[in-house]
């Protein structure tokens, strides 16, 4: 397991315009929603194929990830989707990272019309 030097494990990130460009390039990544059935109609990335596996719910269903894809997890925040890193770090997944500040970050860099919440 990657670490720091105060032995925290490191989570590795991907800025939400970052994630942008590598969308709109076509890329071949997975996005996995890491947020509650309802959070997605609230605000949400543009539709791309994204999976939503509640963070409650991820452990049972890593199942349904290849763990050779390029995985990119997402929540409100960064915070859920931070644990879900290491969750499926443990479970073997080395290509992951975190989308720094969740869908709220996405929306100051990338959507504004989206709604806070």
């Amino acid at each position: 397991m990657q670490t720091n030097s105060e032995d925290v494990p490191t989570i590795p990130e991907i800025t939400p315009t970052e994630l942008k460009v590598r969308l709109d390039r076509k890329d071949p990544l997975v996005l996995v929603d890491v947020r509650e059935p309802h959070e997605p109609a609230i605000a949400d990335l543009p539709e791309v194929g994204q999976v939503l596996i509640p963070l409650r719910d991820l452990f049972d269903r890593a199942d349904e990830l290849d763990p050779a894809s390029e995985v990119v997890l997402y929540c409100r925040s960064g915070a859920r989707s931070g644990k879900a890193l290491l969750q499926l770090r443990e479970r073997g997944f080395g290509r992951l990272l975190n989308l720094k500040g969740g869908v709220l970050r996405w929306r100051e860099e990338v959507d504004p019309s989206l709604r806070a919440y």
